[in-house]
C-alpha cells in the first residue's frame, strides 16, 4: 500500500514551503499575492495569454535542474510538490543591484507602464540560463507568451539581445546554487502519495503511475491535470467545480520520450517543449506548428496526451497526428488498450476512454519513405493564438498516381475529423491541380464548420480547400514561384 502525506511541498524562491490546507482549485498566482504578498507577478489575463504572471518552476529530470517559464494564473498549487518555484522578488533584492535581465531592460528602455515588465523579466531570465546570448529568433520565441501593449517589443529584443553584457550567467544564484538546490528538491520527493482534502476539495498527488492508476479506478469522478493550460480555465474563466482533482504533471514513468525505427513513443505527461526536439527530428514539418502552440509558457506546460485527452475540436496537435496515423493507449487499473487516434474522438466532449481509465502514451508512426506530408494552423495572428482551422495532409503518390491520402482538420467539426470524401476523390488519380479542383466541392460533404468569434463557416470551407491547393502547389514548387512573382 502506497504510503501518503498531508502536506504539499516545495520551494518557493529560498524558502520550502509545507501547505496543509491548499485548495484542489487554488491557482499559484493567488498564493502568491494573496498568501505570501508576492506581488511582483501580475494577473493580466488569467488564461494564460498575456504573460504577465510568469514565474520560473524548476524540476528534477533525470537527476538535472531544469528551470522553464510558466503562467501562475493557471498553474494549480496542487501540481507543484517538489519543485522549485522563482518569482521576481528572488532575482535581487531591494537593497541589492540590479539583475543583469533587469539592467538589460532599464538599459534599453524595454519598460514603459511596467505591468507586463515582471513576466517579461522572467521570460528573459529562463531564455537567458539556457542561452546565454539569444538571437533574434530565440528572443522572439521566449516572448511569444508575453504581451506589451505599450513598450513595443524593440527594445525589449535588444535587452534580450545584451543580457551577457550586464553579467554572466555562472554567477546567477540559479546557477551558483543548483547542487544544493538538487539536493533540497530530492529530499522534498520521499515517494509518498499527496492526499489533502475532502469531498469536491480534495487534491491528490500520486506518487508513480501505477499509484494513479489504483486512485483514478477508484475515483472515476476526479479531474486529471497534467500541464493545466486547458483546464486551469475551467476554473478562471468558467468557475467549474471539478475537484477533486489529480495532479499527474510530474509521474516520473509518463515522462519517457522513445525513438525507434518503427516511430516515436511519447508518455502523456510529455510536454510540448520537451517533445519538441523528437518530434521535429521525426517530422520536420511540424517545426512550423510546434514553435506556435501557445506561448512559451504554454509549451513548458502543457502535454501531447493532455491535449489528446481534452478532447478539444481546436487541438493544435491531433489533425498532424491522425495524418501520421498515431494510436494512444489507455490504461484502467492494470489493464491497458490501444486505440487509433482518429477512433478516439467520438463526439463534442465524448472520447472512447470509459471510467477511470487515461491516456498513459502516444504512438506516433515513423512518416514512410517519400510520403509527402504538411500540416498548417490559420490563426487570426500568427503567435500564441488559437486555431480558426489547423489542416494536416499526407499524400502516397506513386508513378505521379496518388496511391493514398489522409487528410485531418481541426476546427471543422464537433471533432477532430478526416475527411473521407476528399481523400476519395483523390486516390487513384494524377496528383495534379486538376485532381484537386475536381476534388474541393467534397470538403462540403466532409465537414459543415460553425459560424463564431474565431471564423465564419464559410471562410472555414474556403480555407480548407486554399490549404489543399496549397499543399499540392508546394509539392511541386509551384508555391515558391508564385511567391517570388507576386514579390
Amino acid at each position: 500500500m502506497t504510503e501518503t502525506r498531508n502536506t504539499l511541498r516545495f520551494l518557493l524562491n529560498d524558502e520550502e514551503v509545507a501547505l496543509e490546507g491548499v485548495g484542489a482549485t487554488q491557482m499559484l498566482l493567488d498564493f502568491l499575492r494573496l498568501d505570501r504578498r508576492l506581488r511582483g507577478s501580475k494577473e493580466g489575463c488569467a488564461e494564460g495569454d498575456c504573460g504577465a504572471c510568469t514565474v520560473l518552476v524548476g524540476r528534477l529530470r533525470d537527476d538535472e535542474l531544469v528551470y522553464e517559464s510558466i503562467n501562475a494564473c493557471i498553474c494549480f498549487t496542487g501540481s507543484l510538490d517538489g519543485t522549485h518555484v522563482v518569482t521576481i522578488e528572488h532575482l535581487s533584492r531591494a537593497d541589492g543591484p540590479l539583475h543583469p535581465v533587469q539592467a538589460a531592460m532599464v538599459a534599453e528602455h524595454g519598460s514603459q507602464c511596467g505591468f507586463c515588465t515582471p513576466g517579461i523579466v522572467m521570460s528573459l531570465y529562463a531564455l537567458w540560463m539556457r542561452e546565454a546570448q539569444p538571437g533574434q529568433l530565440s528572443a522572439e520565441l521566449a516572448l511569444q507568451g508575453n504581451l506589451c501593449r505599450c513598450t513595443g517589443y524593440a527594445p525589449i529584443i535588444r535587452a534580450a539581445k545584451s543580457m551577457s553584457s550586464h553579467g554572466t550567467v555562472e554567477a546567477d544564484p540559479l546557477v551558483a546554487h543548483r547542487e544544493a538546490t538538487k539536493a533540497r528538491l530530492r529530499a522534498l520527493r520521499d515517494g509518498k502519495r499527496v492526499e489533502i482534502g475532502s469531498g469536491k476539495g480534495r487534491l491528490i498527488v500520486p506518487a508513480s503511475v501505477d499509484d494513479l492508476a489504483e486512485v483514478y479506478a477508484a475515483e472515476p469522478t476526479a479531474t486529471l491535470v497534467s500541464g493545466a493550460t486547458d483546464v486551469g480555465l475551467w476554473v478562471t474563466k468558467f468557475m467549474r467545480e471539478i475537484g477533486p482533482m489529480i495532479f499527474i504533471g510530474d509521474l516520473k514513468q509518463t515522462q519517457t520520450i522513445t525513438e525507434t525505427a518503427a516511430g516515436l513513443t511519447l508518455g502523456a505527461g510529455v510536454t510540448y517543449s520537451r517533445a519538441r526536439q523528437a518530434m521535429v527530428r521525426a517530422y520536420p514539418q511540424l517545426g512550423e506548428l510546434w514553435d506556435r502552440i501557445g506561448g512559451e509558457q504554454v509549451r513548458n506546460a502543457g502535454t501531447v496526451g493532455g491535449n489528446i485527452a481534452n478532447g478539444s475540436p481546436i487541438g493544435d496537435t491531433p489533425p498532424a497526428l491522425i495524418a501520421l496515423g498515431a494510436s494512444v493507449t489507455l490504461r484502467r487499473g492494470s489493464t491497458r488498450r490501444t486505440v487509433r487516434l482518429e477512433d478516439y474522438f467520438i463526439a463534442y466532449g465524448k472520447q472512447d476512454r470509459q471510467p477511470g481509465e487515461f491516456v498513459e502514451s502516444v504512438f506516433i508512426p515513423a512518416l514512410p519513405a517519400g510520403d509527402r506530408f504538411a500540416c498548417y494552423k490559420i490563426t487570426k495572428r500568427r503567435d500564441e493564438d488559437i486555431s480558426a482551422l489547423c489542416g494536416a495532409f499526407r499524400v502516397t503518390v506513386r508513378d505521379g498516381v496518388v496511391d493514398a491520402a489522409v487528410i485531418a482538420f481541426g476546427g471543422m467539426a464537433a471533432t477532430p475529423k478526416r475527411a473521407a470524401a476528399v481523400e476519395a476523390a483523390l486516390v487513384g488519380q494524377p496528383w495534379t491541380t486538376e485532381t484537386i479542383e475536381a476534388a474541393l466541392p467534397a470538403f462540403g460533404v466532409d465537414y459543415q464548420p460553425i459560424s463564431d468569434m474565431r471564423a465564419s463557416a464559410a471562410y472555414r470551407l474556403i480555407a480548407a480547400q486554399n490549404l489543399l491547393r496549397r499543399f499540392q502547389l508546394e509539392g511541386t514548387g509551384a508555391a515558391v514561384r508564385l511567391v517570388r512573382e507576386v514579390a
